[in-house]
């Protein structure tokens, strides 16, 4: 049997869907902290299990019989992330899983200035000890993100953020797609090349993309730092989330992220979807070629 950890989020989700075109219903198991969320998936033979990272026994009953564990990683970061990962990684050693994937970063460094990436090398390091096969799945940078960051500015007509650098944004279709992949087909073992889209734009880049798509100009403004914190300190956000994002802007202004491999596109066999192809989607925009 494979399992899929957060079943019930926009990744998990997505892995399942596509287990569910490749494999038997009755070979994929969801773990999910809310059962009673994934009714819909218990309906088409999926075996829904309650598990949370934060409660070991738990894991243990829902990896029991599992070939396969893919992990998707944490939403938190620093010691409380690399416990909820040691939690499931112990947990599908000791009930005898024989291969664990896990959802890392194509940015995964101790040195990285962008907090969930030395949390993501540091769960490779646990893999690499547990004793077990395991592939670690580099994804890129999730392609939602820059449209969140985009934020209301087809309206404002300016994208206001701090100086940043090019990323390879990535499709969450496509990495979900090269996930199953994975656990359907094998062929990818330890840490793998970087899961890229196939060009890395800057925020202007992305301001122009969506100018172009809407018919409004959009002007990039880049602001200081503090004055970027200041503003989301006023909004509300708490101080953690705003040193997070900003260090997500140190990280990509120093190249962390602008690395291209064609890794991703070599799996999926076809080029990964373009992001200017999933900006127009989740704006409701139809364009042609």
């Amino acid at each position: 049997m494979i399992i899929v950890t957060g079943a019930n989020g926009k990744l998990g989700r997505a892995v399942v869907e596509q287990l569910l075109a490749r494999v038997p219903a009755a070979q994929i198991g969801a773990s999910v902290r809310s059962p009673e969320q994934a009714g819909e998936l218990a309906a088409r033979g999926v075996a829904v299990r309650q598990g949370d990272f934060a409660d070991p026994a738990s894991l243990a009953r829902a990896f029991a019989g599992a070939a396969q564990v893919l992990l998707v990683s944490a939403s938190t970061t620093g010691e409380e992330a690399l416990r909820l990962h040691r939690n499931a990684i112990d947990a599908a050693a000791r009930v005898g899983v024989g291969r664990i994937l896990y959802t890392s970063h194509m940015g995964a460094s101790p040195a990285s200035r962008f907090a969930p990436m030395p949390d993501h090398a540091a769960t490779e390091d646990l893999l690499r000890h547990t004793g077990l096969a395991f592939t670690s799945l580099r994804n890129g940078f999730y392609a939602s993100s820059a449209i969140q960051l985009l934020g209301d500015a087809v309206r404002t007509g300016e994208l206001i953020a701090p100086e940043d650098g090019p990323v390879s944004w990535t499709a969450h279709a496509d990495l979900a797609e090269a996930a199953a992949l994975a656990l359907s087909e094998g062929g990818l073992d330890g840490v793998t090349a970087a899961l890229t889209g196939a060009e890395a734009l800057d925020l202007a880049a992305v301001a122009a993309i969506a100018a172009e798509l809407t018919g409004h100009p959009i002007r990039r403004v880049v602001v200081p730092d503090a004055a970027y914190k200041a503003g989301m300190l006023a909004h509300g956000v708490p101080e953690h989330q705003a040193e997070l994002l900003l260090g997500m802007f140190r990280a990509s202004r120093a190249g962390e992220f602008a690395h291209v491999d064609p890794a991703l596109a070599r799996l999926l066999g076809r080029p990964p979807t373009p992001f200017r192809d999933v900006l127009a989607a989740a704006l409701g925009i139809s364009y042609s070629t």
